[in-house]
């Protein structure tokens, strides 16, 4: 590989496909939210998102209010689209969690609008916590 490719390489803006990221921190993926199969939920995600986006459980997200707490953050491709990051709480439902997943599977923010359903699910969180995981690390 010459520098030249490894330079445009490593340049490669941001991840191929989106990201799901999902909060399993002190209060979202614990008993504090009682009537979820938490670690089912986490699983689910896993194998339907296996071969088309990037599942990471992370840390408090620090929005515990909303929990459980989901964020859907777009492809390279979705983000050059104008897609950013998607902030859904309050996921303790199975159908909510199915159109997370194929709103995923079919390209995510940017590529695709998100089945109308899930803005009931939107919110927005403090820039503080939103740089938290957007800038790339976790509480």
């Amino acid at each position: 590989m010459s520098r030249r490719t490894r330079r445009a390489a490593a340049a490669a803006p941001g991840p191929s496909r989106p990201t799901v990221s999902v909060c399993r921190g002190c209060c979202c993926g614990t008993p504090k939210i009682p009537g979820v199969d938490h670690a089912g939920q986490l699983a689910q995600l896993h194998a339907s998102l296996d071969e088309c986006a990037t599942v990471r459980a992370v840390e408090c997200l620090d929005a515990c209010e909303h929990g459980n707490v989901i964020v859907v953050q777009p492809s390279a491709e979705g983000r050059r689209a104008g897609g950013r990051p998607v902030w859904l709480g309050l996921v303790n439902d199975p159908a909510a969690l199915a159109d997370i997943t194929a709103w995923a599977q079919d390209g995510g923010p940017g590529l695709v609008d998100p089945p109308a359903i899930l803005e009931l699910y939107v919110f927005t969180p403090s820039r503080r916590i939103r740089e938290g995981l957007e800038g790339g690390g976790k509480r």
